[in-house]
């Protein structure tokens, strides 16, 4: 089984791939991990900032890695933002049925009401050098185009309004 974990900036992807690391025993792999060291290799001449084209550049090789693991029949969970709206029309059934995915997102009821809470998470799992760019605009705007882009390819989205534990602990059972 492979688990693709996306969202938003601050929606727990990364927390997420950690609980179900230490439930099922399943590595994960980090798309920002592959992106930076691309990056710091001076393989891709992208930055950071480039979340468009990174998804394009990023995309067909961990399309690849996920129809390996399949392929393997090996379990593996790929976390990350970079993956684009119509991720399934790169799988045939036979590795559809093999995938698992889930999107992270948040309402902005919750981000108006927890705003702070949210940030001060941003480092539970990975150390976030800086964390300027996050404000509730900036935080609403990403949800907003991940709810849409997803939906609108006929996904479901984990959308957390209320208690993001309990939000979590459901997609874990």
């Amino acid at each position: 089984m492979v688990i693709i974990i996306t969202g938003a900036s601050h929606a727990g992807k990364t927390v997420l791939a950690q609980r179900m690391l230490e439930k099922y025993k399943y590595p994960y792999c980090s798309i920002d991990h592959l992106k930076m060291g691309l990056i710091r290799s001076g393989i891709t001449s992208l930055t950071p900032e480039d979340d468009d084209e990174l998804t394009d550049y990023l995309w067909p090789i961990v399309r690849e890695m996920i129809k390996t693991a399949v392929e393997n029949e090996q379990n593996l969970i790929v976390e990350g933002c970079y993956i684009p709206f119509d991720w399934k029309t790169g799988f045939d059934d036979q590795y559809l049925r093999s995938i698992r995915f889930i999107c992270l997102a948040m309402s902005d009821e919750y981000i108006d009401a927890h705003f702070e809470e949210i940030k001060s998470h941003g480092s539970d799992i990975e150390t976030r050098l800086d964390d300027s760019y996050c404000t509730v605009e900036q935080l609403k705007h990403d949800n907003h185009r991940f709810i849409d882009g997803y939906r609108s390819n006929g996904e479901k989205i984990i959308l957390i309004t209320d208690n993001y534990n309990e939000s979590i602990r459901e997609v874990l059972e």
